[in-house]
């Protein structure tokens, strides 16, 4: 491969923009997917705490 082609290959690599915004994609994926399962945990946690609190209230209620 001469010189002239190769630098002609690396220019085209640099100036290509299909890779750079498949990355670009995948880490918006990934940072979405993050925020999701972190959201979904802090729910779970919240709605567990909320209902131990009404059970424990329905059972002070009823005497047990």
């Amino acid at each position: 491969m001469s010189l002239g082609k190769l630098q002609n290959t690396f220019f085209e690599f640099m100036v290509e923009e299909d890779a750079a915004t498949a990355v670009e994609y995948a880490v918006m994926l990934a940072l979405i997917i993050a925020v999701c399962m972190t959201s979904v945990t802090f729910l779970a946690d919240a709605t567990r705490d909320s209902f131990d609190s009404s059970g424990d209230a329905i059972a002070g209620a009823i005497g047990n």
